[in-house]
């Protein structure tokens, strides 16, 4: 027999071998599929295997496999479920030091700056909109022959930061 027909052999004797493991974990935890024996397979990096490990576990490592089933499942009296591997928390990429104002408190704000005359704080409490919203508004108030000039600083910011959002992207793709 050659090399490439024993390895074949082996091979076929090993995704066997590991087929009855797999069956004889899967009725002792009494699941359906084999992915619910991930649940039962702890993970250096804490939580549970994924499945997409343990199908390539199956393939490449079927040994392996064989290995971490009978030791967490098979000779377990009771096999237990690994608790999830815990996640961050929603959110929690936001800056730290960001304060975060309810919708009201934002309005407060707003009218106190308005109140003061301060424009900088006003473009920065004021929700940004589109460049769409503000030409349309814009419009509108030069139709009823109304000057607002936080509109106008609005459409203009609008405008600077489209320019220069395409200005950066030229400079990167150049």
């Amino acid at each position: 027999m050659s090399n490439a027909q024993n390895g074949t052999l082996k091979e076929k004797k090993d995704l066997n071998d590991i087929e009855a493991i797999i069956e004889k974990a899967i009725k002792k935890i009494g699941a359906k599929k084999e992915n619910e024996l991930c649940k039962y397979l702890p993970m250096s990096s804490g939580g549970y295997m994924h499945h997409f490990t343990l199908k390539k576990m199956k393939s490449k490592k079927p040994e392996d496999l064989a290995k971490l089933l009978k030791k967490f499942v098979i000779q377990k009296e009771e096999p237990s479920v690994i608790a999830p591997k815990p996640r961050a928390a929603r959110g929690s990429r936001k800056r730290k030091d960001q304060l975060l104002f309810t919708r009201s408190q934002l309005e407060r704000m707003l009218n106190i700056a308005r109140l003061a005359g301060d424009t900088e704080i006003i473009s920065v409490l004021s929700p940004k909109k589109s460049l769409a919203t503000c030409k349309r508004n814009l419009i509108l108030s030069i139709k009823q022959n109304q000057v607002d000039q936080d509109l106008w600083n609005m459409y203009t910011e609008c405008v600077t930061g489209m320019q220069e959002a395409i200005d950066s992207t030229h400079k990167s793709n150049g």
